[in-house]
């Protein structure tokens, strides 16, 4: 993939204050791409910030740069406002629209900074920025930023110049927005992991650190929502779990705990659909993630009765319902979700 670069050149050069921004529920890919674009600017002589609307997952923690923290705006909103607004250039990563960046979309539009945004999902709000890199072709916002360091002046094709902790970054994003390349592969992502462990990452070290690290309540948690939890609509083809936050409690739930949960039913023969509703820390609004075999559009279905969207076979949204309301509300959709859209 080659792609004009001249404009992020310039961009890049002129700029003395740089900002690298995520989406609010952090995912592998959000902490690659942001991490992976720290390193390289660093690389350049850049002194880059990272923020974050909400904190992220612990076993994505070694992803950090050294001695200088990601800022959450959970933790410290004003001075994530103060650094939006001494911003000379705002990068926001792995988001289709500022809504996700949940805090600062107001900050972020106000400022008078450049803005570029690299991102690989559906319907993003390119009028917004000054320059955009944004495709569905790729496995993840990490390939796509992958094929743009690539076509910088100073790597030049060769990712044997990428920073390893740059690499090892792209390499998790990837890894885990392909669900460990089992959905939305390209033959570029099997060409970009094969030149990222070429360059030095070290895969099986990467897979243990982000898959074979979870703690036992966590492995608890996951066990009860299978066995207890999962229900099936075999009308529908499809499952659902229901995650509150009494559980998320007894269960001493962290960040990300949850990642990968809402993929389990779909190992069932007869399941083509599946959902996972979390119940928000506060309680104000339910976390809708979707996800189905190949045939089957989620995203249609998340944008039509979930407030959100994402990739045809993963997405997500948002509820402002009680959770004991999700069942029925869930099914009334799947009635309502005609074939011509479901199948698209």
């Amino acid at each position: 993939m080659s792609i004009d670069t001249v404009q992020l050149e310039a961009l890049l050069s002129e700029a003395r204050d740089i900002v690298l921004i995520g989406h609010l529920n952090p995912d592998g890919d959000a902490i690659g791409s942001v991490t992976a674009a720290w390193h390289y600017l660093r690389s350049r002589g850049k002194f880059p910030k990272i923020i974050l609307p909400s904190p992220y997952p612990e076993n994505m923690s070694f992803l950090e740069p050294d001695g200088d923290r990601i800022l959450i705006c959970e933790q410290d909103l004003e001075e994530a406002r103060r650094l939006v607004a001494g911003a000379d250039l705002l990068i926001c990563l792995d988001l289709n629209r500022l809504a996700r960046t949940e805090y600062l979309e107001k900050d972020i539009l106000a400022s008078p900074a450049k803005k570029i945004l690299i991102d690989h999902h559906i319907a993003a709000e390119l009028d917004r920025f000054d320059l955009a890199f944004s495709t569905i072709d790729v496995s993840s916002t990490c390939e796509l930023l992958y094929w743009i360091l690539l076509s910088t002046r100073d790597i030049a094709g060769d990712p044997q110049r990428i920073p390893l902790r740059c690499a090892e970054s792209l390499y998790v994003g990837m890894m885990t927005d392909t669900n460990n390349f089992s959905n939305s592969v390209f033959p570029g992502t099997f060409e970009m992991a094969s030149k990222l462990i070429a360059r030095g990452v070290d895969k099986d070290a990467m897979q243990e650190k982000v898959l074979s690290c979870y703690s036992v309540s966590r492995t608890r948690l996951l066990g009860h929502m299978v066995k207890d939890k999962m229900v099936i609509l075999p009308r529908h083809k499809a499952a659902y779990m229901l995650l509150s936050n009494k559980e998320k409690e007894r269960y001493h739930f962290l960040p990300g705990d949850s990642e990968g949960f809402v993929n389990l039913p779909l190992a069932i023969a007869s399941v083509e659909i599946s959902a996972l509703f979390t119940e928000n820390a506060d309680g104000q609004y339910i976390r809708v993630s979707l996800r189905s075999k190949s045939r089957v559009n989620v995203n249609r279905l998340a944008v039509r009765f979930f407030n959100g969207g994402g990739h045809r076979n993963a997405s997500g949204g948002r509820l402002y319902i009680p959770l004991e309301e999700v069942p029925a509300y869930f099914e009334r959709a799947l009635d309502a979700y005609p074939d011509e859209e479901k199948f698209s």
